[in-house]
């Protein structure tokens, strides 16, 4: 079957996955995982990225990045960013080879539908995997640094996270709020099949502005936003 072709949008953000090599751990030790923090916090700046959201799992990344006009440099921060994790990850095992799958996977989001609950799927990763009974128990997620404002790589502040409030602090209280309810029924599921199989993640008036924005049809073969409920 031959691949999809990946769509990249200027300033529109993407939700990407990338995993390691057949499953295997990429992040060993705490260590891992501040590198690869560092690493992204240089690169956003050298590729004029926008970071809202991640969470490293000992498997696979949840990234959601905003590319700006020249959207090759959204390839060209993964290729870099997996790059450097794979030859610090061999220098420290002594080994050779790829540390990834070879294609990262990623999916363009309708900004006011869809950002806020892709930044809860992102930081919700670790409690749904039953790692951490709390979004703050986690230390890999973006959760905590958008709480605080502190740590080695901080979020930009997304257009739906701003409208929270007019404050920091206003902000941060009904973040937490929405992190705590409860997830509509079938969008957890939806926002995972996007990514997966690289579409878009939002609903028929989204598709139909971005198949005109990039001149082709776009498969998708659940239109609309999930059905709302608990």
């Amino acid at each position: 079957m031959p691949r999809v072709g990946r769509v990249v949008l200027a300033n529109y953000p993407h939700h990407i996955v990338q995993r390691g090599h057949n499953r295997q751990v990429v992040f060993a030790a705490e260590r891992d995982f501040e590198y690869y923090l560092e690493t992204l916090s240089e690169y956003r700046s050298i590729y004029g990225v926008q970071v809202y959201a991640w969470c490293l799992m000992t498997n696979h990344i949840h990234l959601i990045i905003e590319p700006p006009e020249e959207v090759a440099r959204l390839g060209q921060l993964m290729k870099r960013l997996a790059g450097r994790q794979t030859r610090y990850f061999n220098r420290l095992e002594k080994r050779r080879g790829t540390l990834w799958e070879s294609r990262y996977k990623s999916s363009p989001i309708q900004t006011d539908e869809y950002l806020l609950a892709c930044c809860r799927y992102v930081e919700l990763n670790p409690v749904r995997a039953r790692m951490v009974t709390q979004v703050q128990d986690y230390p890999w997620s973006s959760y905590n640094a958008r709480m605080t404002g502190e740590g080695k790589l901080i979020p930009d502040l997304d257009p739906c996270y701003l409208s929270l409030g007019d404050n920091a602090e206003e902000r941060r209280l009904r973040y937490q709020d929405y992190i705590k309810t409860a997830i509509p029924v079938g969008e957890w599921d939806f926002i995972q099949e996007t990514v997966n199989r690289g579409q878009l993640t939002g609903n028929g008036r989204y598709i139909e502005e971005v198949e005109k924005i990039i001149g082709r049809r776009i498969e998708h073969r659940r239109p609309g936003r999930p059905k709302q409920g608990q």
